[in-house]
């Protein structure tokens, strides 16, 4: 990944690149794209086959860019802007099994293609390759029993077929700056046992080589798989309500304040609110929630959910470019472009040992003959053997393939993960901090108590829901639900404003009044000892209190409680089992924060400022990682300080942006489901790269002891290709933990928290 800063003059460009399709594609992409002058910002998705990039094109022509992705094979298609494009792709509107699929490529890392849905191998260019030239082969194996004479000319054949494309594309990649690619290695190898005689084994060699490339673009397919048929998800035209009828429409043309209908068994065309009707929802194909959820008038949609028995008419909320799907589309896009640092490592390391290999085969095969006497056949056999076996493919796919796997297995169970990095970061953290407001606690706090003392409760009542009118803060609504739960008619206020960590103000009825946390209130009145009495016993229940207050005295107090989500403790007790601390940082006071904590069996800081949090964070990463699980505008900053920042699914854009990693589903539990994801996903990587250096390492001594012979040698890289890439497959089938709540994330830009 280039994070060049761009030059002068430079412009963004995104391209769709037709076949490339795979975590290798991208390798060679990127490799070739960073040697041009003049380029910055490389960002690449194989799974949207998208390149995105910053072209100074006074140093490097577009055109120059278009024909060397030409030269590798790859068919690139300028967008038009960064915005259409990605508006389409939500929308679904890239064919990747159209025209584009239908032609099919081959290029500098592979001969694969990308195949239009449900088209089976065999149709596809690499199927009819594989199937040609293993009739070929199976034609020379049969003469070799009828008419030996002629069977190494079938040989011979098999092997040009299937040596032809490898070589014109590492010829490619050589003149590109990257000699030494895969297949100049298998080239190498073939053409080599042809001219020492064993035209048979090149031939297998180029064969075998061949399926493994097939079993490589199959699971590049199933990995991609997901994504695709998640931007997919959001149906291609809407019924746009229009005076007293409807007429459809396509639904990327729909726009915010539009109002569409949704009919028993459609789907939800774009992001929006119920303005009337009640129904079951199935939000599954979003969010992973396994139960349908009954909303109603008020509740939000998401795009692509499935109304199951009622009739709706929805307000539009957001475009399609915008909405959920193409948010989750977008963020797996960003995640391809983070790579672990072990991908990283794997990256630099091949850049060195594909050179290696060619230099340690070439000492091999002229050493011994040269120096020792010895006999050339043998070693020149064995130096050609040496090439096979240290053909990468499994070593360089055993990382991203498992990424790959990881973030789409998450994100079909709404953990959304924004890069290799933070899936491999999450698994060693040490500290989870979380918030208690509408992360740890539902986030719904109602009144439970109203205190007066010059006043009566009423008025009370009425006056803090003045002074809190308009803010989105939960424990401001819960108490104008309250005011308008009761009928109570709340004045206008002016002059609002929140002070951090201490509380609001506003003008009302002609005279300034607070809203203030008691300390803060006592520190600045005179607060009767009766009073602070009560209110420390409701705080102890695990209660908020906020005291009413003018700038000269204490009109009343009022009692909150919020409480806590209930798979809270459960994901407290697997963090633990799990070895990971848990503490919880609240702004609110220490005994709310003490009562709730203890009924979560979790540590508590609390009466924390946004930049306490900040300072917490940096102590906590003293004793190791440490991950931030928030949902508010005040999380943001400590979000960004921990080395994970995770946005619950009811957090505002502002947490969203800030965090690395967040949970569409309202659970904790899908906390401790992205620790144990990403521990997964990390001992899948390590099994993969001990077995493909294990094998290497085995078949290294068997070659130099003369035990390995050319088919054997192919068949064990091939082997080791499908066996990686099949076991970081399994990945996909990852099903997290935890019973699923029958219930509704809240909408992606929903109130903060304290």
């Amino acid at each position: 990944m280039d994070s060049t800063p761009p030059t002068s003059g430079a412009a963004p460009l995104l391209y769709f690149v037709d076949g490339m399709d795979c975590a290798s594609c991208v390798q060679k992409v990127e490799q070739m794209v960073g040697r041009l002058p003049g380029t910055a910002g490389v960002r690449t998705s194989f799974t949207r086959q998208t390149l995105r990039l910053e072209l100074d094109e006074a140093q490097t022509p577009r055109a120059t860019l278009e024909k060397n992705l030409l030269a590798l094979g790859y068919t690139p298609a300028l967008q038009e802007t960064a915005q259409s494009a990605h508006a389409s792709a939500a929308a679904g509107h890239h064919d990747h099994g159209g025209s584009h699929g239908a032609e099919g490529h081959h290029h500098a890392g592979h001969v694969h293609e990308v195949l239009p849905a449900g088209t089976p191998w065999y149709r596809g260019r690499q199927g009819k390759l594989v199937i040609f030239s293993g009739v070929l082969l199976a034609l020379a194996w049969a003469l070799s029993f009828v008419a030996p004479q002629f069977a190494v000319y079938g040989y011979v054949a098999a092997t040009v077929l299937g040596v032809w494309p490898l070589a014109r594309q590492a010829y490619a990649s050589a003149r590109l700056g990257d000699p030494f690619s895969i297949n100049m290695l298998v080239s190498l190898a073939a053409v080599g046992a042809v001219l020492i005689g064993q035209a048979a084994e090149g031939a297998v060699v180029v064969f075998f080589f061949a399926i493994g490339e097939l079993l490589e673009g199959v699971a590049a397919g199933r990995a991609r798989a997901g994504i695709q048929a998640l931007a997919a998800l959001a149906p291609k035209t809407a019924l746009l309500v229009e005076g007293s009828g409807t007429c459809e429409v396509p639904a990327d043309s729909l726009q915010i304040g539009q109002t569409v209908q949704v009919r028993p068994g459609g789907r939800v065309p774009a992001d929006g609110t119920i303005l009337t009707g009640t129904s079951s929802l199935d939000d599954s194909p979003v969010t992973g929630e396994s139960m349908p959820v009954t909303k109603t008038v008020g509740d939000p949609v998401f795009a692509g959910s499935i109304n199951t028995d009622g009739a709706l008419t929805i307000g539009v909320d957001r475009e399609a470019s915008d909405n959920t799907i193409a948010r989750i589309i977008h963020l797996v896009e960003e995640a391809e472009g983070s790579k672990a640092a072990t991908a990283r490592f794997i990256d630099r390391f091949s850049r060195y040992y594909t050179p290696g290999v060619v230099l340690v085969s070439a000492l091999v095969a002229l050493v011994p003959p040269l120096l020792l006497a010895a006999e050339w056949y043998p070693w020149l056999y064995r130096g050609i053997t040496l090439l096979l076996i240290g053909c990468p493919c499994a070593l360089v796919l055993s990382v991203p393939a498992a990424i790959t796997s990881g973030i789409s297995a998450g994100t079909r169970r709404g953990l959304l993960i924004k890069g290799g990095a933070t899936l491999e970061t999450i698994g060693t953290v040490k500290t989870v901090a979380f918030d208690k407001t509408g992360t740890l606690t539902e986030g719904r706090p109602r009144v439970t108590d109203v205190l007066g003392m010059d006043v009566t409760e009423g008025e009370v009542l009425r006056l803090a829901a003045a002074v809190e009118a308009g803010s989105a803060h939960p424990l401001a609504q819960a108490i104008t639900k309250e005011a308008a739960a009761k009928n109570v008619r709340v004045p206008v206020s002016h002059d609002a404003r929140a002070i951090a960590g201490k509380g609001v103000s506003a003008t009302v009825e002609g005279r300034g009044l607070f809203i203030s946390s008691p300390q803060h209130a006592a520190s600045t009145l005179n607060v009767t000892p009766d009073l602070l009495t009560r209110l420390t016993a409701l705080e102890q229940q695990g209660k908020t209190a906020v005291v009413l207050h003018s700038a000269d005295a204490v009109l009343g107090a009022l009692a909150i409680r919020d409480e806590a989500r209930e798979d809270a403790r459960e994901a407290i007790t697997r963090l633990k089992a799990m070895g990971v601390h848990s503490v919880m940082l609240t702004g609110d006071n220490a005994r709310t924060g003490q009562a709730i904590a203890a009924g979560l069996g979790l540590d508590v800081q609390a009466g924390l400022l946004p930049e306490d949090k900040l300072r917490l964070i940096s102590e906590l990463k003293k004793n190791g990682g440490v991950a931030m699980v928030g949902d508010g505008i005040n999380d943001a900053p400590a979000l960004a300080q921990a080395d994970v920042g995770i946005a619950m699914g009811g957090g505002t854009d502002v947490a969203l942006e800030t965090a690395d990693a967040a949970l569409l589903r309202e659970r904790v539990g899908d906390v401790a489901d992205l620790v144990q994801l990403s521990r997964d996903t990390m001992t899948n990587i390590r099994w993969n790269i001990g077995f493909a250096l294990g094998l290497k390492a085995i078949f290294l001594v068997t070659t130099l002891l003369g035990y390995t012979n050319l088919w054997m040698a192919i068949l064990a890289d091939t082997g080791a290709t499908a066996i990686v890439t099949a076991n970081a497959l399994r990945l996909l089938g990852w099903k997290g933990h935890g019973v699923r709540l029958a219930r509704a994330p809240r909408e992606l830009h929903a109130p903060g928290s304290v």
